[in-house]
């Protein structure tokens, strides 16, 4: 950025209990641009208290005119009242991690209501960036809008996984969700393939818990830091069962350590697992909320010697090709000056 930018965020952006991609996009993108002035509102996003909402009725109107605002879509999208006298003064660029009607467990009602205002708050913005060509193209259809700019998500370097011959050690890391789908791998676990060798280790907030026998699957609850890498170096095989994800940055976060990904065919979940030099895709992609096919993508991972071979190459050859976080600074930037590349 050449000139100041104002970014307002989620109060909990920084809560280690509560990690979430759209924070973790927003904190490393942020920490990577100069001269950003952040404003972290406190509340019950997108639908906050009236405390909240003088919170940031304010905070925006001590922004200078003429000044570009980066608005994390989980703050504005379900406020477009607060955000509509600062239009005509501000540079708003809204930033849609997940529209916002799309997160499971809404009734119609709500989810209805939800996207009347989230289309309200994206006509007021002078640009609207989401983190996928499958996301910007679900969101332009969704609220009409004739452009939605795209800013991928990075991934840090990280050292290769060790491997198990049996790859029998699988990894899940999403919040304990219906849309992130656990419910699927349990019963495929469980149920379908409980008499294979396997084990798994579910890393994310326990939102709302998955009732489990096998003591072969373990709940660690939130982890980041070192909790995290050793997570994944002890990792043979993620495992994203999403109903629903914009992009999936647990996906390349996996391919980063050469770890092959099996996932729900949502999304920008494909743009993300990507493919290797020369073709080879690193990873599995099966339909959404089916869970036979889970369980038949994981029973041809367990006992299917030639499979991982193949997978565990076409990771490791993918995560040369993976994108940096400054690579996403640059691109976000350049939106943000109105240059978009």
């Amino acid at each position: 950025m050449t000139s100041p930018l104002w970014a307002v965020l989620p109060g909990g952006i920084d809560d280690p209990a509560a990690p979430s991609g759209g924070n973790r996009y927003d904190r490393t993108v942020l920490s990577l641009l100069p001269a950003v002035h952040e404003i972290a509102v406190p509340g019950s996003w997108p639908a906050p208290g009236p405390a909240a909402r003088r919170a940031l009725h304010n905070a925006l109107g001590d922004i200078p005119d003429k000044s570009t605002v980066l608005v994390d879509g989980l703050v504005g999208c379900g406020v477009p009242e607060i955000l509509a006298p600062h239009a005509g003064r501000l540079r708003l660029v809204v930033l849609v991690h997940l529209p916002l009607s799309d997160e499971t467990g809404l009734s119609p009602a709500d989810a209805d209501d939800l996207r009347a205002r989230e289309r309200q708050t994206l006509h007021l913005a002078t640009t609207v960036v989401a983190t996928s060509t499958a996301a910007a193209e679900r969101v332009a259809g969704l609220h009409d809008l004739a452009r939605v700019e795209v800013a991928p998500p990075g991934v840090d370097p990280a050292p290769l996984a060790t491997r198990d011959p049996g790859g029998r050690r699988l990894l899940c890391v999403a919040a304990v969700t219906p849309r992130k789908g656990q419910d699927l791998l349990v019963g495929a676990l469980e149920q379908d393939l409980a008499g294979l060798d396997w084990e798994c280790t579910f890393a994310g907030a326990l939102v709302r818990p998955v009732p489990h026998a096998d003591p072969r699957l373990r709940f660690a609850g939130p982890l980041h830091g070192e909790a995290l890498d050793e997570a994944y170096g002890k990792a043979d095989l993620l495992v994203l069962p999403s109903r629903a994800e914009t992009y999936g940055m647990v996906v390349t976060e996996a391919l980063a350590r050469g770890i092959p990904v099996l996932a729900t065919q949502v999304g920008g979940v494909p743009e993300a697992l990507g493919t290797a030099p020369g073709g080879a895709r690193p990873g599995l992609l099966i339909p959404p909320d089916d869970r036979a096919a889970l369980a038949a993508a994981l029973r041809s991972w367990l006992t299917g010697d030639a499979l991982r071979d193949r997978l565990r190459a076409a990771a490791t050859a993918r995560r040369e090709t993976l994108p940096s976080w400054e690579d996403t600074a640059r691109t976000l930037s350049a939106i943000c000056e109105g240059d978009p590349r």
